[in-house]
């Protein structure tokens, strides 16, 4: 019998494409959601149930009754400056509601979690690329947050509580090659998803947020990755763990960096569309570069992403947002 699995933010962006691999490989699924920025029709595979972290009764019998064989944690709050103006909706939601998650998950005797984490634990980094094995030091409240829960799940792994892979994503975008699934919510963040916004003219502009970065045009520069291969990378880490394999972290990028100036204009080009851009100043929690050094991933997962190229992402994105739903 097929492993179940739980998904947490599974009617997200990314959760979604993740239950989409998972389904796609066979696994039984459930999703665990409460809909605040997820879509039920973005749940390809299994079933719903909507719930909040928060909700420790809820989630509890759910573990209880659905007895996964892992659990695979989406559901958190991600917008960097959002987390600077308002930092403890981050901490109750991203942390309280993991340790939640952890507790239910101890109760009903489920040992096996992929979380997902942030390069934002590593704040500015002192090399780029960057490896596992730097220093975390986040600069705004979202990176806290996933750098605190990483080190709660190391030490419940040290204490042979769970075994745990964390995946520590850069930028994520690109949707569904079969264009069913992309990203769904109104107010997305992700520069990407907004540059195709602003060419399907969805938005009157598109915003620059600095242009003075100690970075060759100025602007910051990101490794960006497409939101099929992390969902791979999550199959991955769980078949890793399933099979007896013990607590690990993983860099997810392509090891290469394009800077906001470079993405706008791979967008124009992909697009046809010459959209508007305004400059603007710096926001408050962003790092000049975070390029992944990804070979730790490669080696011990067998990892092997299939759309390593920035045009091919904007691409798909484009295309999903002519067909894109609304809520």
């Amino acid at each position: 019998m097929t492993a179940k699995i739980l998904v947490t933010g599974g009617a997200g962006y990314i959760g979604s494409h993740a239950v989409k691999a998972l389904g796609e490989k066979g696994y039984q699924v459930l999703t665990y959601d409460s809909l605040v920025s997820g879509h039920p029709w973005a749940i390809l595979f299994g079933s719903l149930v909507v719930g909040d972290l928060l909700d420790g009764k809820t989630l509890a019998e759910t573990i209880g009754d659905y007895q996964p064989a892992a659990v695979v944690h989406f559901a958190a709050h991600i917008v960097v400056p959002e987390s600077v103006a308002s930092p403890l909706k981050y901490y109750v939601n991203n942390v309280q509601g993991t340790l939640n998650l952890l507790s239910a998950m101890r109760k009903c005797g489920v040992s096996k979690l992929i979380f997902s984490s942030s390069a934002a634990v590593y704040g500015v980094p002192e090399r780029v690329p960057i490896s596992e094995a730097a220093p975390l030091q986040p600069i705004n409240p979202y990176g806290h947050t996933k750098a605190v829960v990483e080190q709660a799940l190391e030490d419940l792994s040290f204490a042979g509580e769970i075994s745990y892979v964390s995946l520590r994503y850069f930028n994520v975008a690109g949707a569904d090659r079969e264009g069913r699934i992309g990203e769904g919510k109104e107010d997305a963040t992700h520069l990407i998803t907004l540059a195709a916004r602003t060419a399907a003219g969805k938005r009157p502009f598109l915003s620059v947020f600095g242009t003075d970065y100690p970075t060759p045009d100025g602007t910051c520069i990101r490794d960006y990755i497409h939101v099929e291969d992390l969902a791979e990378a999550h199959v991955l880490a769980l078949e890793h763990l399933l099979q007896g394999g013990g607590s690990e972290v993983f860099n997810c990028g392509y090891g290469k960096g394009y800077s906001v100036l470079e993405v706008i204009e791979a967008a124009k080009k992909v697009t046809g569309v010459n959209f508007p851009v305004k400059y603007e100043g710096r926001r408050l929690g962003d790092p000049p570069a975070l390029v992944a050094d990804a070979q730790r991933i490669r080696a011990k997962l067998g990892w092997s992403p299939l759309a390593d190229d920035l045009e091919q992402i904007v691409d798909g994105a484009w295309r999903w947002e002519q067909k894109r739903p609304r809520r």
